[in-house]
Protein backbone atom coordinates (compact mmCIF):
# COMPACT_ATOMS: atom_id res chain seq x y z
CA UNK A 1 0.00 0.00 0.00
CA UNK A 2 1.27 3.49 -0.84
CA UNK A 3 0.93 4.74 2.76
CA UNK A 4 3.46 2.18 4.00
CA UNK A 5 5.88 3.19 1.25
CA UNK A 6 5.65 6.93 1.97
CA UNK A 7 5.98 6.39 5.72
CA UNK A 8 9.26 4.55 5.10
CA UNK A 9 10.39 7.41 2.86
CA UNK A 10 9.54 9.93 5.63
CA UNK A 11 11.47 7.88 8.20
CA UNK A 12 14.66 8.41 6.18
CA UNK A 13 14.34 12.20 5.91
CA UNK A 14 17.26 14.15 7.38
CA UNK A 15 15.24 17.38 7.45
CA UNK A 16 11.87 18.60 6.15
CA UNK A 17 10.94 20.75 3.16
CA UNK A 18 7.29 21.82 3.00
CA UNK A 19 5.79 21.01 -0.41
CA UNK A 20 3.15 23.42 -1.72
CA UNK A 21 0.72 23.31 -4.63
CA UNK A 22 0.76 26.60 -6.56
CA UNK A 23 -2.87 27.62 -6.13
CA UNK A 24 -5.65 28.00 -3.51
CA UNK A 25 -3.67 28.40 -0.26
CA UNK A 26 -0.06 28.47 -1.46
CA UNK A 27 0.72 31.85 0.09
CA UNK A 28 -0.78 30.88 3.44
CA UNK A 29 1.22 27.66 3.59
CA UNK A 30 4.40 29.41 2.46
CA UNK A 31 4.11 32.10 5.13
CA UNK A 32 3.60 29.62 7.97
CA UNK A 33 6.30 27.25 6.73
CA UNK A 34 8.91 30.04 6.49
CA UNK A 35 7.86 31.48 9.86
CA UNK A 36 8.56 28.08 11.42
CA UNK A 37 11.98 27.81 9.78
CA UNK A 38 11.17 25.22 7.11
CA UNK A 39 12.53 25.22 3.60
CA UNK A 40 9.76 25.33 1.01
CA UNK A 41 9.11 23.92 -2.44
CA UNK A 42 6.25 25.01 -4.71
CA UNK A 43 4.93 23.33 -7.86
CA UNK A 44 3.47 25.88 -10.29
CA UNK A 45 1.84 25.57 -13.69
CA UNK A 46 3.27 27.58 -16.57
CA UNK A 47 1.08 30.62 -17.20
CA UNK A 48 -0.40 30.52 -13.69
CA UNK A 49 2.76 31.13 -11.74
CA UNK A 50 3.40 34.90 -11.54
CA UNK A 51 1.77 35.38 -8.12
CA UNK A 52 4.30 32.92 -6.69
CA UNK A 53 7.37 33.22 -8.93
CA UNK A 54 7.39 37.03 -9.22
CA UNK A 55 5.40 38.73 -6.47
CA UNK A 56 5.93 36.26 -3.60
CA UNK A 57 9.09 34.38 -4.58
CA UNK A 58 10.61 35.07 -1.12
CA UNK A 59 8.25 32.41 0.27
CA UNK A 60 9.66 29.56 -1.82
CA UNK A 61 13.19 28.13 -1.78
CA UNK A 62 12.56 25.73 -4.67
CA UNK A 63 10.21 26.29 -7.60
CA UNK A 64 9.19 23.48 -9.94
CA UNK A 65 7.43 24.67 -13.11
CA UNK A 66 5.24 22.16 -14.95
CA UNK A 67 3.25 22.40 -18.18
CA UNK A 68 0.22 20.84 -16.47
CA UNK A 69 -0.30 20.28 -12.76
CA UNK A 70 -0.76 16.55 -13.42
CA UNK A 71 2.89 16.42 -14.50
CA UNK A 72 3.87 16.43 -10.84
CA UNK A 73 3.06 12.70 -10.94
CA UNK A 74 6.05 12.22 -13.29
CA UNK A 75 8.83 10.14 -11.75
CA UNK A 76 11.56 12.77 -12.16
CA UNK A 77 9.52 15.45 -10.37
CA UNK A 78 8.59 13.11 -7.54
CA UNK A 79 12.21 12.00 -7.21
CA UNK A 80 13.34 15.63 -6.89
CA UNK A 81 10.74 16.30 -4.21
CA UNK A 82 11.74 13.21 -2.22
CA UNK A 83 15.43 14.13 -2.63
CA UNK A 84 14.61 17.46 -0.98
CA UNK A 85 12.86 15.69 1.94
CA UNK A 86 9.46 17.05 0.98
CA UNK A 87 6.29 16.69 3.05
CA UNK A 88 3.42 17.88 0.86
CA UNK A 89 0.46 19.88 2.23
CA UNK A 90 -2.70 19.04 0.22
CA UNK A 91 -5.26 21.67 -0.77
CA UNK A 92 -8.41 21.65 -2.91
CA UNK A 93 -6.61 22.60 -6.12
CA UNK A 94 -4.16 19.71 -5.64
CA UNK A 95 -7.08 17.27 -5.32
CA UNK A 96 -8.93 18.63 -8.37
CA UNK A 97 -6.07 19.16 -10.82
CA UNK A 98 -3.92 16.14 -9.98
CA UNK A 99 -6.88 13.82 -9.38
CA UNK A 100 -7.73 11.31 -6.67
CA UNK A 101 -6.50 8.23 -8.54
CA UNK A 102 -3.10 9.80 -9.10
CA UNK A 103 -2.84 11.02 -5.49
CA UNK A 104 -3.91 7.68 -4.01
CA UNK A 105 -1.90 5.38 -6.26
CA UNK A 106 0.98 7.21 -7.96
CA UNK A 107 2.05 10.15 -5.79
CA UNK A 108 4.79 8.73 -3.56
CA UNK A 109 5.75 11.99 -1.84
CA UNK A 110 4.70 11.90 1.84
CA UNK A 111 1.55 13.96 2.44
CA UNK A 112 0.82 15.67 5.75
CA UNK A 113 -2.77 14.58 6.19
CA UNK A 114 -4.89 11.69 4.98
CA UNK A 115 -4.68 11.42 1.18
CA UNK A 116 -7.63 9.01 1.09
CA UNK A 117 -9.99 11.50 2.73
CA UNK A 118 -9.54 14.00 -0.10
CA UNK A 119 -11.89 11.99 -2.33
CA UNK A 120 -14.52 12.00 0.42
CA UNK A 121 -15.05 15.71 -0.22
CA UNK A 122 -16.93 14.78 -3.41
CA UNK A 123 -20.66 14.98 -2.87
CA UNK A 124 -21.48 12.13 -5.27
CA UNK A 125 -18.96 9.66 -3.85
CA UNK A 126 -20.68 6.76 -2.06
CA UNK A 127 -18.49 7.16 1.04
CA UNK A 128 -18.21 10.92 0.70
CA UNK A 129 -18.91 13.77 3.08
CA UNK A 130 -22.69 13.21 3.33
CA UNK A 131 -22.15 9.54 4.17
CA UNK A 132 -19.69 10.55 6.93
CA UNK A 133 -21.94 13.29 8.31
CA UNK A 134 -24.93 10.93 8.47
CA UNK A 135 -22.81 8.24 10.16
CA UNK A 136 -21.73 10.84 12.72
CA UNK A 137 -25.35 11.77 13.44
CA UNK A 138 -24.79 15.35 12.34
CA UNK A 139 -27.76 17.28 10.97
CA UNK A 140 -27.51 18.04 7.24
CA UNK A 141 -30.07 19.73 4.97
CA UNK A 142 -32.89 17.53 3.64
CA UNK A 143 -32.02 16.19 0.19
CA UNK A 144 -34.51 15.95 -2.68
CA UNK A 145 -33.80 13.03 -5.01
CA UNK A 146 -35.59 14.60 -7.99
CA UNK A 147 -36.94 18.04 -8.97
CA UNK A 148 -40.50 16.65 -8.72
CA UNK A 149 -40.07 16.34 -4.92
CA UNK A 150 -39.37 20.06 -4.39
CA UNK A 151 -41.92 21.47 -1.93
CA UNK A 152 -39.98 24.37 -0.39
CA UNK A 153 -37.11 26.70 -1.22
CA UNK A 154 -34.12 24.61 -2.30
CA UNK A 155 -30.56 25.27 -3.40
CA UNK A 156 -29.34 23.26 -6.39
CA UNK A 157 -25.58 22.65 -6.32
CA UNK A 158 -24.26 22.07 -9.84
CA UNK A 159 -20.67 21.87 -11.09
CA UNK A 160 -19.82 24.84 -13.31
CA UNK A 161 -19.41 23.77 -16.94
CA UNK A 162 -15.99 25.39 -17.38
CA UNK A 163 -14.51 25.50 -13.89
CA UNK A 164 -13.77 22.21 -12.06
CA UNK A 165 -13.18 24.04 -8.78
CA UNK A 166 -16.47 25.91 -8.53
CA UNK A 167 -20.18 25.19 -8.49
CA UNK A 168 -23.04 27.27 -9.91
CA UNK A 169 -25.79 27.29 -7.30
CA UNK A 170 -29.34 28.23 -8.17
CA UNK A 171 -32.47 28.45 -6.04
CA UNK A 172 -35.91 27.01 -6.82
CA UNK A 173 -39.24 26.81 -5.01
CA UNK A 174 -41.04 24.26 -7.20
CA UNK A 175 -40.36 21.68 -9.95
CA UNK A 176 -41.45 24.22 -12.60
CA UNK A 177 -39.10 26.85 -11.19
CA UNK A 178 -36.25 24.29 -11.19
CA UNK A 179 -36.67 23.33 -14.86
CA UNK A 180 -37.06 26.93 -15.98
CA UNK A 181 -33.83 28.04 -14.29
CA UNK A 182 -31.86 24.93 -15.27
CA UNK A 183 -32.77 25.38 -18.94
CA UNK A 184 -31.70 29.02 -18.85
CA UNK A 185 -28.33 28.23 -17.22
CA UNK A 186 -27.63 25.48 -19.77
CA UNK A 187 -28.39 27.88 -22.65
CA UNK A 188 -26.04 30.47 -21.15
CA UNK A 189 -23.24 27.87 -20.83
CA UNK A 190 -22.98 28.23 -17.04
CA UNK A 191 -23.81 24.53 -16.48
CA UNK A 192 -24.29 21.51 -18.73
CA UNK A 193 -26.64 18.51 -18.82
CA UNK A 194 -24.02 16.17 -17.35
CA UNK A 195 -23.44 18.47 -14.38
CA UNK A 196 -27.18 18.84 -13.81
CA UNK A 197 -27.63 15.05 -13.66
CA UNK A 198 -25.12 14.92 -10.79
CA UNK A 199 -26.45 18.02 -9.02
CA UNK A 200 -27.53 17.90 -5.40
CA UNK A 201 -30.90 19.42 -4.53
CA UNK A 202 -31.25 20.30 -0.86
CA UNK A 203 -33.40 22.49 1.34
CA UNK A 204 -32.21 26.05 1.73
CA UNK A 205 -31.29 26.50 5.40
CA UNK A 206 -32.58 29.80 6.77
CA UNK A 207 -29.86 30.62 9.26
CA UNK A 208 -26.65 32.49 9.99
CA UNK A 209 -23.76 30.94 8.03
CA UNK A 210 -20.56 29.85 9.73
CA UNK A 211 -17.49 28.10 8.37
CA UNK A 212 -16.18 26.38 11.51
CA UNK A 213 -12.50 25.57 11.09
CA UNK A 214 -10.49 23.02 13.05
CA UNK A 215 -7.12 21.30 13.25
CA UNK A 216 -6.88 17.59 14.07
CA UNK A 217 -3.60 16.12 15.32
CA UNK A 218 -1.92 12.85 14.39
CA UNK A 219 0.26 12.68 17.52
CA UNK A 220 -2.60 13.22 19.94
CA UNK A 221 -0.56 12.21 23.00
CA UNK A 222 1.53 15.37 22.42
CA UNK A 223 -1.02 17.97 21.24
CA UNK A 224 -4.41 16.57 22.17
CA UNK A 225 -7.28 15.53 19.90
CA UNK A 226 -8.13 18.68 17.95
CA UNK A 227 -8.27 22.46 18.17
CA UNK A 228 -10.93 24.92 17.05
CA UNK A 229 -9.22 27.72 15.10
CA UNK A 230 -12.07 30.11 14.24
CA UNK A 231 -15.11 31.02 12.18
CA UNK A 232 -15.37 32.71 8.81
CA UNK A 233 -17.82 33.16 5.95
CA UNK A 234 -17.46 33.52 2.16
CA UNK A 235 -17.69 36.43 -0.21
CA UNK A 236 -19.02 35.20 -3.53
CA UNK A 237 -19.23 36.51 -7.09
CA UNK A 238 -21.63 37.78 -8.24
CA UNK A 239 -23.90 37.09 -5.30
CA UNK A 240 -22.14 39.77 -3.27
CA UNK A 241 -23.06 42.40 -5.84
CA UNK A 242 -26.73 41.39 -5.74
CA UNK A 243 -26.80 41.55 -1.95
CA UNK A 244 -25.37 45.07 -1.99
CA UNK A 245 -28.49 46.30 -3.82
CA UNK A 246 -31.95 47.04 -2.38
CA UNK A 247 -34.48 44.24 -3.14
CA UNK A 248 -36.41 46.38 -5.67
CA UNK A 249 -33.21 46.85 -7.68
CA UNK A 250 -32.18 43.18 -7.42
CA UNK A 251 -35.40 42.32 -9.28
CA UNK A 252 -34.31 44.51 -12.22
CA UNK A 253 -31.25 42.33 -12.92
CA UNK A 254 -31.73 39.21 -15.02
CA UNK A 255 -28.37 37.42 -14.94
CA UNK A 256 -27.50 34.09 -13.28
CA UNK A 257 -26.21 34.33 -9.71
CA UNK A 258 -22.77 32.73 -9.38
CA UNK A 259 -21.71 31.49 -5.96
CA UNK A 260 -18.06 31.39 -6.99
CA UNK A 261 -15.86 32.05 -3.99
CA UNK A 262 -13.76 35.21 -4.27
CA UNK A 263 -12.83 35.87 -0.63
CA UNK A 264 -13.65 35.46 3.05
CA UNK A 265 -14.40 37.50 6.14
CA UNK A 266 -14.13 36.66 9.83
CA UNK A 267 -17.16 36.10 12.05
CA UNK A 268 -17.74 35.10 15.68
CA UNK A 269 -20.38 33.06 17.52
CA UNK A 270 -21.82 33.54 20.99
CA UNK A 271 -19.96 31.37 23.49
CA UNK A 272 -23.21 29.81 24.74
CA UNK A 273 -23.73 28.28 21.28
CA UNK A 274 -20.16 27.19 20.49
CA UNK A 275 -20.35 23.81 22.22
CA UNK A 276 -22.54 22.37 19.45
CA UNK A 277 -19.79 23.21 16.92
CA UNK A 278 -17.08 21.44 18.95
CA UNK A 279 -19.47 18.52 19.41
CA UNK A 280 -20.03 18.21 15.64
CA UNK A 281 -16.26 18.24 15.01
CA UNK A 282 -15.64 15.53 17.60
CA UNK A 283 -18.36 13.27 16.16
CA UNK A 284 -17.06 13.81 12.64
CA UNK A 285 -13.47 12.97 13.61
CA UNK A 286 -14.48 9.69 15.27
CA UNK A 287 -16.31 8.56 12.12
CA UNK A 288 -13.36 9.53 9.89
CA UNK A 289 -11.06 7.38 12.06
CA UNK A 290 -13.29 4.34 11.54
CA UNK A 291 -14.03 4.85 7.84
CA UNK A 292 -10.67 6.27 6.69
CA UNK A 293 -7.90 5.21 9.11
CA UNK A 294 -5.89 6.93 10.52
CA UNK A 295 -8.59 9.62 10.26
CA UNK A 296 -8.30 13.36 9.80
CA UNK A 297 -4.84 14.92 10.06
CA UNK A 298 -4.40 18.69 9.82
CA UNK A 299 -6.87 21.44 9.01
CA UNK A 300 -10.49 20.86 8.04
CA UNK A 301 -13.68 22.89 7.92
CA UNK A 302 -17.35 22.22 8.69
CA UNK A 303 -19.39 24.72 6.70
CA UNK A 304 -22.99 25.32 7.61
CA UNK A 305 -25.54 27.53 9.28
CA UNK A 306 -27.06 27.92 12.71
CA UNK A 307 -30.83 27.71 12.28
CA UNK A 308 -33.97 26.81 14.19
CA UNK A 309 -35.01 23.17 14.03
CA UNK A 310 -38.17 22.38 16.01
CA UNK A 311 -37.72 25.55 18.12
CA UNK A 312 -34.12 24.61 18.93
CA UNK A 313 -30.97 26.12 17.43
CA UNK A 314 -28.84 23.60 15.53
CA UNK A 315 -25.61 23.72 13.57
CA UNK A 316 -26.67 22.31 10.20
CA UNK A 317 -23.70 21.35 8.02
CA UNK A 318 -23.92 21.52 4.24
CA UNK A 319 -20.28 21.24 3.20
CA UNK A 320 -16.99 19.83 4.51
CA UNK A 321 -13.43 20.78 3.58
CA UNK A 322 -11.20 17.74 4.13
CA UNK A 323 -7.98 19.80 3.92
CA UNK A 324 -6.63 23.37 4.26
CA UNK A 325 -9.76 25.52 3.87
CA UNK A 326 -7.78 28.21 2.01
CA UNK A 327 -8.98 31.12 4.12
CA UNK A 328 -6.25 33.63 4.98
CA UNK A 329 -8.60 35.76 7.09
CA UNK A 330 -8.96 33.21 9.90
CA UNK A 331 -5.61 34.00 11.53
CA UNK A 332 -5.94 37.81 11.59
CA UNK A 333 -9.63 37.83 12.63
CA UNK A 334 -9.94 34.87 15.01
CA UNK A 335 -9.68 35.37 18.79
CA UNK A 336 -8.69 31.69 18.96
CA UNK A 337 -5.11 32.50 17.94
CA UNK A 338 -4.33 34.00 21.37
CA UNK A 339 -6.14 31.10 23.04
CA UNK A 340 -4.04 28.55 21.11
CA UNK A 341 -0.81 30.45 21.82
CA UNK A 342 -1.56 30.07 25.54
CA UNK A 343 -2.51 26.40 25.16
CA UNK A 344 0.59 25.33 23.25
CA UNK A 345 3.12 27.76 24.74
CA UNK A 346 4.26 29.05 21.33
CA UNK A 347 3.05 32.00 19.27
CA UNK A 348 0.21 30.92 16.98
CA UNK A 349 -0.75 33.53 14.40
CA UNK A 350 -2.42 31.40 11.74
CA UNK A 351 -4.18 27.98 11.71
CA UNK A 352 -1.39 26.58 9.52
CA UNK A 353 1.06 27.32 12.34
CA UNK A 354 -0.51 24.30 14.08
CA UNK A 355 0.38 22.09 11.11
CA UNK A 356 3.96 23.37 11.17
CA UNK A 357 4.11 22.91 14.94
CA UNK A 358 3.10 19.25 14.64
CA UNK A 359 5.45 18.60 11.72
CA UNK A 360 8.38 20.18 13.55
CA UNK A 361 7.71 18.22 16.73
CA UNK A 362 7.15 14.95 14.84
CA UNK A 363 10.53 15.37 13.12
CA UNK A 364 12.32 16.22 16.38
CA UNK A 365 10.98 13.14 18.22
CA UNK A 366 11.37 10.74 15.29
CA UNK A 367 7.64 10.27 14.60
CA UNK A 368 7.37 11.87 11.16
CA UNK A 369 6.00 8.58 9.79
CA UNK A 370 2.90 8.98 12.02
CA UNK A 371 1.78 12.31 10.55
CA UNK A 372 1.92 11.36 6.87
CA UNK A 373 0.07 9.03 4.49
Amino acid sequence: MISEKVRKIAEEYKNVTIGIFGSHSAKEIGVSAKAWGFKTLIVVQKGRDKLYTKYNSHLYDEIIVVDRFKDMLNDEIQEKMIELNTIFIPNRSFAVYVGYDGIENKFEVPIYGNRFLLRAEERNYEKGQYYLLKKAGIRIPKEFKSPEEIDRLVVVKVQQAKNPLERAFFYAKSPEDYYEQAEKLIKEGVIDEEGLKKARIEEYVLGARFNANFHSYAIKDVFGDFDFVGFSDRRQVNLQGFLNLPAKDQLKIDVPVKNEEIGHFGVTMRESKQEMVYDAAEKFLRVCEKEYPPGMIGLFGLQGAVAYSFDKLEFIIFDVSMRVPGDPCIGPTSPEMRNLSLKHGVKIEDPLDLSMMELKKAFEIGRLNEVVT
